[in-house]
């Protein structure tokens, strides 16, 4: 629909760039299972090429972000904010919600399960994604004036 501006994910499978996201639209917290990252200027390359060293001298390791390991940095500012299938449990990403509520964002949680950040959610959902996501996106379309 041409709405987002950012995705923030803790997913490594490589989905959303298959789903055709713009990589510069999607910050893939725990890194990407399919890429190397360049440990002297962080471009990402794919596995399948078989390049153990990147074109600027650095060494291509894992993208995929262990834990103990720091995440990538990349602008935070939103004014929506949509938690999908997370317990919001993990740090740091679980941090993520209240840094965005307070630059005024508003935060929609859909999870099946309790979340410490219930309580400050604009809009709350308590069921599977499967239920909620694709009427909410099929609702949006139409007052949008974009039909199926």
């Amino acid at each position: 629909m041409g709405k987002l501006k950012f995705c923030i994910s803790q997913n490594v499978d490589n989905l959303h760039l298959k789903s055709g996201i713009n990589p510069d639209l999607l910050a893939e917290l725990h890194g990407n299972m399919t890429k190397l990252r360049c440990t002297r200027c962080d471009q990402k390359v794919n596995k399948s090429n078989g390049m153990t060293m990147c074109q600027c001298g650095g060494t291509l390791v894992s993208s995929v972000v262990d834990f103990g390991q720091s995440l990538p940095e990349k602008d935070r500012k939103s004014d929506l904010f949509l938690v999908v299938g997370s317990s919001l449990v993990v740090t740091p990403a679980a941090d993520m919600p209240l840094e965005a509520l307070r630059f005024g964002a508003k935060l929609v949680i859909i999870n099946k399960g309790d979340t410490p950040f219930d309580h400050s959610a604009n809009l709350r959902f308590n069921e599977e994604i499967g239920e909620i996501l694709p009427r909410a996106i099929k609702r949006l379309k139409r007052l949008m004036g974009l039909f199926e």
